[in-house]
């Protein structure tokens, strides 16, 4: 009987102890160190240029299709006089050349008349076979005019196409003179100044997108299995009272070696996953290069 006792006794604090282990697991809760990044865009010169105006600085916050750079466009726009003056001309051109379409077509017309009646007499034997053979050269002749000016009027027809492609792609360059930003953003770098001259497609300025942040941590091999995409994490910053939150928004699919800037003589050899937490920032509290703890 007493060996009975004893048995049920131990088996109730067996039972405890992984009643209270379970419990322990659930509560338990890992942190990681990282630092908020905002998404950068370098924002092109399509264009080259002086640069006229620069309507923002560093530290600017700018709305998306706000201006930012103008360019200067004063070459541009004298190509773009000179391309209308060559259309202008062009279009001269192509009328006279259907001028003479219509001249040579109805020039063909009339000797085809005339050959129609001279082979009649032909036939009839009206008249000698060498003024049928000199009537059908003349009819030749016409017809090698009317399909020269024929020619004539499509190679200005494609030379118009060519002029109106190069009007639309300085048109174009017009254009991309006023750039904009793509995104809204914090303006954190200007690689050029107003006055300065920038090259086609160099960026002009570096923005970056402070409205949503990152935050990349790097969990262990044996957490792994506690990380799910979509799931939403505590987010703890110093100075900032609250305890925001965020949502895993990529998990890494290789293991890689702890990074260096992070390695410890325990954690040198491990094999981490790198895992991106995406946190809302619409009152731009958060700041791109705050440190940050995220809670598991």
């Amino acid at each position: 009987m007493r060996q009975m006792l004893l048995a049920t006794l131990c088996i109730s604090v067996i039972a405890c102890q992984f009643l209270v282990a379970g419990c322990s697991d659930k509560s338990r809760s890992s942190t990681y160190t990282g630092v908020f990044e905002g998404k950068t865009v370098q924002v092109p010169a399509l264009t080259g240029g002086k640069i006229v105006e620069l309507l923002v600085d560093t530290g600017d916050e700018v709305a998306r299709g706000a201006t930012l750079v103008v360019v200067d466009t004063t070459e541009l726009v004298l190509q773009h006089r000179q391309l209308d003056a060559s259309l202008e001309e062009l279009e001269v051109q192509k009328e006279i050349s259907e001028t003479n379409l219509k001249r040579s077509r109805a020039d063909l017309d009339y000797v085809r008349q005339r050959e129609n009646r001279m082979k009649a007499l032909y036939e009839d034997q009206a008249m000698p076979r060498q003024s049928l053979d000199d009537l059908r050269n003349e009819m030749q002749r016409a017809q090698s005019a009317s399909e020269a000016a024929r020619q004539q009027v499509r190679s200005l027809e494609a030379r118009k196409k060519q002029l109106e492609a190069q009007v639309g792609t300085i048109e174009k360059k017009i254009a991309d003179a006023v750039i904009s930003a793509p995104v809204e953003g914090l303006v954190s770098t200007l690689y050029y100044e107003a006055g300065e001259a920038v090259p086609p497609m160099q960026p002009v300025l570096e923005l970056i997108h402070v409205s949503e942040l990152d935050v990349k941590i790097y969990i262990p091999e044996k957490e792994l299995p506690n990380v799910k995409p979509g799931q939403e994490v505590k987010i703890r910053v110093d100075g900032v009272k609250e305890t925001l939150s965020g949502r895993v928004t990529w998990i890494s699919p290789k293991a890689e070696f702890t990074p260096k800037n992070i390695l410890t003589p325990e954690t040198r050899t491990s094999l981490v996953y790198a895992v991106k937490v995406t946190v809302q920032n619409p009152n731009r509290i958060l700041k791109h290069g705050m440190p940050v703890d995220v809670i598991l």
